[in-house]
């Protein structure tokens, strides 16, 4: 019993006396309570109602959000409310795996670009001070195409370079 029920239930003595005094006469007071009883059966129910179709839709809602069962609904549209709820604890534990590994690529992936990225400056900072700046650097043109004289330290710089990314993969 509500809160509600039990002020309505305190304070029905007095209503009982305004109620006999209002009829005048013309309703029983038997008859004028329980048009009062069905009012509120009749509200209780339209409630009840109202509560059963919002949970019915929040299933129909969460089967069709759960890939596994969106198939169902075709081939058997009566799928239980324990299946929905198994089938969607399941879905919900696939997907924390599949984050908690897709995180864990994402941290390799930015270990894996910050190495690069040194790689990348220790190169850049060896350019700058080596034999390969521009005023050391001389170039021959054979068949239209500019080749450098250290092109072979060229390649092994390449080589060396792939040989690193295959390593730590």
């Amino acid at each position: 019993m509500s809160d509600e029920d039990r002020d309505v239930d305190i304070e029905s003595d007095e209503e009982d006396d305004e109620l006999g005094a209002e009829a005048g006469g013309s309703q029983p007071y038997s008859q004028v309570r329980n048009n009062e009883n069905a009012d509120k059966r009749a509200h209780h129910n339209a409630l009840e109602r109202k509560r059963r179709d919002h949970i019915k839709d929040s299933f129909h809602s969460l089967r069709d959000s759960v890939p596994d069962l969106q198939g169902e609904k075709v081939n058997r549209p009566k799928v239980s409310r324990a299946q929905i709820l198994k089938r969607a604890a399941e879905y919900i534990q696939s997907m924390r795996e599949k984050n908690t590994t897709h995180q864990k690529d994402i941290e390799s992936m930015k270990k894996a670009n910050e190495q690069i990225e040194s790689q990348i400056r220790m190169l850049e900072k060896y350019s700058a001070t080596s034999k390969f700046s521009a005023s050391t650097q001389s170039q021959f043109y054979a068949n239209g195409q500019a080749v450098s004289e250290s092109s072979e330290e060229e390649e092994a710089n390449h080589a060396r370079r792939k040989r690193l990314k295959t390593e730590d993969s």
